[in-house]
């Protein structure tokens, strides 16, 4: 079978999902490409909308994940930015945000991960959520691994530390009650999809 394509205009995220993958024996490839969002703040409408511009593009069997950062009170405005992390700057104003958020009590914040997986056909859409509060400062490392500058402010529930913090060790063995988009996805597509287009091809 062909490696399957991810489809990004982020390394960081290639690299940690290309890790799992070939935990899992999975090829995978990488295309770069920023895509044009659309104008709702709907992470599964944007993320299906992007899989089928890169089939289009590739005309191939490829998937695209999407990362919205919902805070509870963000002032004015709850549960921005959602969908719009990149639109709305604020991953790329790290001390932006903070100064906004600085006088709020209640920080609580979460990631809520969608992947959507398109072969030409049909559309498999995965979640994943972590849930944690907002730092009071940017901590951390630079590390090539990390999806988004929101990584350096981001503490995951039952952690003292942002997610730029800890170790690769530390990340994957949270007890954040945390689920993973692509965890979900390599699953599903290892021993069902996969299995389902060998037997497919075994009796065409």
């Amino acid at each position: 079978m062909k490696n399957i394509i991810y489809v990004t205009g982020n390394y960081g995220k290639y690299v940690s999902v290309k890790e799992y993958f070939e935990e899992k024996n999975i090829g995978i490839d990488f295309y770069e490409y920023d895509f044009e969002e659309i104008e709702i703040n709907d992470i599964e409408k944007i993320s299906r909308k992007k899989a089928l511009d890169a089939y289009n593009i590739l005309q191939t069997p490829c998937f695209v994940a999407d990362t919205g950062f919902y805070i509870d009170n963000y002032p004015n405005n709850p549960g921005y930015p959602g969908a719009f992390v990149k639109r709305s700057g604020i991953s790329s104003d790290i001390e932006g945000l903070l100064e906004t958020m600085k006088d709020e009590t209640n920080r609580t914040c979460k990631f809520i991960d969608c992947l959507t997986f398109y072969d030409g056909n049909d559309f498999y859409t995965f979640y994943g959520v972590s849930s944690g509060t907002l730092a009071y400062s940017k901590r951390g490392d630079s590390i090539k691994r990390a999806k988004s500058n929101l990584w350096y402010v981001f503490v995951p529930d039952n952690c003292d530390k942002t997610l730029a913090e800890m170790s690769d060790e530390e990340r994957k063995n949270r007890n954040d009650g945390h689920t993973s988009a692509t965890e979900l996805f390599a699953e599903w597509y290892k021993n069902t999809y996969l299995k389902q287009s060998i037997k497919r091809l075994s009796l065409s």
